[in-house]
């Protein structure tokens, strides 16, 4: 029979450990599932025979208990925010606090803190100060060098300078998390662990730098203070490095301190991601937390099935290739097959698959034809402007294993709720099959797809492709339903505000919708995280990519105005629509969007 990894005083006593070697404190709720990452390192831990125990969602506000409560760990603290930035996880685009949690039971807000990686590593240094701090997760890995902070609204250090902490585990840090974890049983101190792949560290001084081999050196937090130009060529910089299979270690000076980042460790093969998911995780949350009410977050990936890491398509307003890597990981069909059967052995489970898939639905397997080429590459796309002659995008195996999996008799529905990437079709690689399948057996009704705008120069700025995709991608869509007398839906998923979108370029989108007969329900304000292109953008002005300038809605009664466009449907958004048009001398929109005079 499984277990669960301790949380409680009680249950290291039940398993007789003295000492815990590993303690993981986490901003979450535990989940003891392969989608939440700390579940993933604590059994990857313990597979390699360290007892860990897990903190999750400690009390910062009080006498500190619950960061005492398993002592001091033989070997390490890992500090994560959780599955999300926490500053992302409670405040909107319009900076206002949310009213709920998805990662904490009942979906109840106020179980973690602000900037909750900082906090909680500030706490266990003062408690532990000679117990080493790795920090890792979303938060620290965006965090790892200087920064633009939307919710402060200025340019913050690395979280590195910020915090306490020894050490930053960045990315997908499994194999990271290993090798610190040996080095320091064999004795060896933190400083051993520089020279590791995937980690973030503080040299003191300049003189520490000739310690390092090779490096590429930014402009300094100081420098990028002073100029945003200097902060945009950084950021050009990371963007180049971030996409390598091989980079370059980056340094940046803070003061008399040098923040250095090691080159991330190479993409995962099949066996080392089939070793991960194939961990003995118990697929629940924690039984402490039954009273408290379901997880959302759980309860949404609780049918579905992760089937690759990484992402290829480089857009800019995203940090999934800056965190999983934009080589694509994938799992072998025999682990997710494996993985749904263990799914279907649930007595909950009514038939019905919500999700096969990852980042992108249709990724799994593909990578390039010659890896040697793909050593040497930087482009931040697989797919953008044009889909690499070197990928291998081949659709079939994907339609493969579709099959196999709804041929389970035990699933009823298998349904895609991952995003597609309509990029990656052609007629030669088995793409509009692959979409076609998709349509007549795995949507419930309602097909999502992300074209994010219409306007193609902010298309471009965002490195997606031109909105004739979606045009072309909802022809073949409605041929499809009527061919099969189905009365199916393509839902768009569209952003406002973005960098380079005026409200002109709103309300053309807004024009295009009625054109097209649509009511959009998919839409966000596009709030800036860090470490995207489009973060940076938004905050210096000008495109790293190009060192042009770009215009950007900061102010939040424009950002309102571009947002509202999204509802031209509904009367009590009509007069403020009609005045903020008239206001930027965009009136010719109005008999477009409003038939009737006004």
């Amino acid at each position: 029979m499984g277990h669960f990894l301790p949380i409680t005083l009680e249950e290291v006593k039940r398993l007789g450990w003295e000492q815990v070697d590993v303690v993981l404190v986490t901003g979450d709720a535990y989940i003891d599932h392969p989608s939440f990452g700390t579940a993933v390192i604590g059994r990857t831990l313990e597979a390699a025979g360290y007892r860990v125990a897990i903190i999750p969602q400690p009390n910062w506000r009080d006498d500190l208990r619950d960061f005492r409560k398993f002592g001091a760990p033989r070997l390490f603290f890992g500090v994560t925010s959780g599955a999300m930035d926490s500053m992302v996880n409670h405040y909107t685009a319009a900076r206002r606090l949310r009213h709920d949690d998805a990662y904490t039971p009942g979906g109840q807000a106020g179980f973690r803190p602000d900037r909750a990686t900082y906090v909680y590593s500030r706490i266990l240094k003062q408690i532990y100060p000679d117990v080493p701090v790795i920090i890792a997760g979303v938060e620290a890995s965006m965090r790892r060098l200087a920064h633009y902070d939307y919710w402060d609204d200025k340019l913050f250090p690395s979280i590195l300078i910020d915090t306490p902490a020894d050490l930053l585990n960045y990315g997908m840090g499994e194999r990271t998390t290993l090798k610190i974890a040996h080095l320091l049983d064999e004795g060896k101190g933190i400083e051993a662990c520089h020279r590791l792949p995937q980690v973030a560290y503080v040299l003191k001084g300049s003189n520490d730098l000739n310690s390092l081999n090779d490096f590429k050196e930014l402009h300094s937090f100081e420098e990028c203070l002073k100029s945003k130009k200097a902060e945009a060529e950084n950021y050009h910089i990371i963007d180049i490095e971030s996409n390598k299979i091989e980079a370059a270690t980056l340094v940046q000076k803070h003061g008399n301190r040098y923040v250095v980042v090691n080159p991330p460790e190479p993409p995962m093969n099949t066996e080392e991601i089939d070793a991960s998911f194939d961990l003995p995780y118990m697929r629940l949350p924690h039984p402490k937390y039954k009273k408290r009410g379901p997880i959302p977050a759980f309860e949404m990936i609780r049918w579905s099935v992760n089937t690759h890491r990484g992402c290829f398509g480089g857009c800019s307003f995203c940090t999934i290739s800056a965190h999983q890597g934009k080589q694509i990981a994938s799992r072998s069909e025999a682990s997710i097959i494996s993985e749904v059967e263990k799914i279907t052995q649930d007595p909950e489970f009514h038939g019905v698959l919500t999700d096969l898939g990852g980042p992108s639905a249709n990724m799994w397997r593909m990578r390039g034809k010659n890896h040697e080429l793909c050593k040497k590459c930087s482009r931040y796309s697989c797919s953008m402007p044009t889909l690499c002659k070197n990928l291998d995008s081949d659709h079939r195996p994907m339609i493969e294993l579709l099959h196999c999996v709804a041929s389970n008799p035990k699933v009823k529905h298998l349904y895609i709720g991952s995003g597609i990437r309509c990029d990656l079709f052609t007629d030669d690689n088995g793409g509009w099959q692959y979409f076609r399948q998709v349509v007549l057996h795995h949507t419930s009704g309602r097909l999502k797809v992300a074209p994010e705008h219409t306007s193609d120069h902010v298309l471009a700025l965002m490195r997606k492709p031109s909105f004739s995709l979606f045009r072309e991608t909802k022809r073949r869509f409605d041929e499809i339903c009527k061919q099969a007398g189905l009365r199916y839906q393509l839902i768009p998923y569209f952003i406002s505000s973005h960098p380079g979108c005026r409200l002109e370029d709103m309300a053309q989108l807004a024009v295009d919708m009625k054109k097209m007969g649509y009511r959009l329900e998919q839409i966000q304000d596009f709030t800036p995280t860090p470490m995207t292109i489009a973060t940076e953008m938004y905050y210096t002005g000008i495109d790293p990519t190009t060192m042009k300038p770009v215009y950007v809605a900061t102010a939040p009664a424009d950002k309102a105005d571009q947002r509202r466009l999204f509802f031209f449907y509904k009367p009590e958004e009509r007069k403020a629509i009609i005045e903020s048009l008239r206001r930027t001398g965009n009136q010719r929109f109005i008999p477009l969007l409003f038939s009737h005079r006004v």
